[in-house]
C-alpha cells in the first residue's frame, strides 16, 4: 500500500476517489462518528471544546490509517485544490478557510499517482503551498490550472 509523506496531499486524493467518483467507500461521514460518541452536534461541540480550526482527531486517525490500494490510486487523473472540498468538512466542521490548515507542503507524494494529469485551481487557491508548484507539476507533464 502507498504511504503518503503529505497528509494534506492525501486528502486531496481521498476527495477525488472517496466523496467525487465515489470509488474509495464506504464515504467517512465525522456526523456518524460523533454520534457514536453521543455527540449530535458536532459543529456546537468542535466550538465548546475549542476546536473550531484543527482537524479532529477522529478524522486525523482515519484518514492517516486510510489504505488506498495502488489500483484506486492509478485511477486518479486529476485533483481539484480548493477550500470548498468536502474531505475538509469532514476534518474540520466549521473551517472557514482562511488559515493554512489544509495546505499542501510537498509534491513528494505525486509518484503515488501514475496517471495524474491535471491539478485545477493550483494558482487561484492558497492551499498549494509549495513554491513553485505550477512548474513543478508541468515538469510532469500534468497540467495545473
Amino acid at each position: 500500500m502507498a504511504v503518503f509523506r503529505d497528509f494534506n496531499f492525501k486528502l486531496l486524493v481521498v476527495e477525488q476517489l472517496m466523496y467525487r467518483r465515489e470509488l474509495l467507500t464506504p464515504q467517512f461521514r465525522i456526523a456518524d462518528r460523533m454520534r457514536e460518541r453521543g455527540v449530535t452536534d458536532v459543529q456546537g461541540w468542535t466550538f465548546d471544546n475549542d476546536l473550531a480550526f484543527t482537524v479532529l482527531e477522529e478524522s486525523r486517525a482515519y484518514f492517516a490509517e486510510l489504505e488506498i490500494p495502488d489500483d484506486l490510486l492509478a485511477k486518479v487523473e486529476e485533483l481539484c485544490v480548493d477550500g470548498g472540498l468536502e474531505v475538509y468538512q469532514e476534518c474540520a466542521p466549521v473551517w472557514d478557510g482562511e488559515d493554512d490548515l489544509f495546505d499542501v507542503r510537498s509534491l513528494d507524494d505525486l509518484d503515488l499517482l501514475p496517471n495524474l494529469r491535471r491539478v485545477e485551481g493550483v494558482e487561484a487557491c492558497a492551499i498549494m503551498s509549495v513554491p513553485d508548484a505550477v512548474e513543478l507539476l508541468a515538469a510532469r507533464g500534468i497540467v495545473a490550472d
